[in-house]
């Protein structure tokens, strides 16, 4: 089997443990890499924003599978755009990682009045700016190792728990920030592997390492995504959870349903909306709490915003 992935030491951690998974479920002998350069990693001194946002980290490996040179496309499900192109599926969720995001270099309660923080995503400097209007933002991009290597120069960065937790990095301050405090990007912490549609072979391979319980909260959270329309580049994060309902009639069992927590913000911060709610569908879960966010709650204005700002 043919793995396609990004060429970063994240995408191909992320893509040798899902070679692991499949060797250990006795479903590939072996997996090779094909490393794709994508629009996203070549120009990593322009903002995401100003790319047009939608599929810069994926849509290179994706065309790799399409294309025939590789079997599978391995991503960081953060990264997907909300519909997958004709011609693939999204085929499996492994088990997921840590969701949460964090900051690098102070805590949150540390940062002093009028602090440098940097970070190249919207959804983060939204969040930051509504509990704290003081703070400087600063555009930060790069792999892991080069925004590491930036930290110094600001009070803090901002980084996912998830890829810290994977390449094993020896920072001095982590501070982890509950979802409480910072919504995550949609599907966070997860990973993503799509193959061509018609590949049943590989379908069914990929079927074996799927995780039922990631897939569910995955595909919630894509729903909400899907249903502003929208991407990667949004300021808008939303987590799904599952819940075991309390078991009323004493047979033990339970429903297993999903708590959907959704944020849509201005990007200055000044305005956030948060919807919590809870289903058992992902599909309609996700969208009517992004339609509730749109329509009841004016979230049509923000994002007009952030995609006027996205085309300037």
């Amino acid at each position: 089997m043919l793995a396609a992935t990004r060429q970063s030491p994240l995408a191909l951690w992320q893509t040798r443990h899902v070679a692991s998974l499949l060797v250990s479920a006795g479903v590939a002998d072996r997996v090779e890499e094909l490393v794709v350069s994508t629009s996203g990693d070549r120009r990593r001194n322009t903002p995401i924003q100003a790319m047009g946002g939608k599929g810069v980290f994926s849509k290179e490996v994706q065309q790799a599978v399409l294309d025939g040179r590789a079997d599978i496309a391995v991503h960081s499900a953060k990264d997907l755009t909300s519909v997958t192109p004709d011609g693939l599926v999204l085929a499996s969720v492994p088990q997921r990682g840590d969701s949460r995001d964090a900051l690098v270099g102070t805590r949150l309660g540390d940062l002093p009045e009028g602090a440098r923080v940097a970070t190249g995503s919207v959804r983060r400097r939204a969040q930051l700016a509504w509990h704290r209007a003081d703070l400087v933002f600063s555009d930060l991009r790069g792999n892991i190792a080069t925004r590491l290597g930036k930290a110094r120069q600001f009070d803090a960065i901002v980084m996912a728990m998830a890829a810290v937790e994977r390449l094993e990095l020896d920072v001095e301050v982590l501070d982890p920030l509950d979802h409480g405090v910072m919504v995550p990007q949609v599907a966070q912490g997860a990973l993503a592997i799509e193959c061509r549609a018609d590949d049943h072979d590989t379908l069914a391979a990929l079927g074996a390492i799927e995780d039922p319980a990631a897939r569910r909260v995955v595909d919630t959270e894509r729903a909400f995504l899907a249903e502003l329309g929208g991407d990667c580049t949004l300021p808008a994060g939303a987590i799904a959870v599952l819940r075991d309902a309390a078991d009323t009639d004493g047979d033990g069992d339970s429903d297993g349903s999903i708590e959907l927590v959704a944020m849509l913000a201005s990007l200055d911060g000044r305005t956030l909306l948060r919807q919590q709610r809870r289903g058992s569908d992902p599909d309609f879960l996700g969208r009517s709490t992004a339609r509730s966010l749109l329509d009841d709650s004016g979230g049509h204005a923000l994002l007009a915003e952030a995609r006027r700002a996205g085309s300037a």
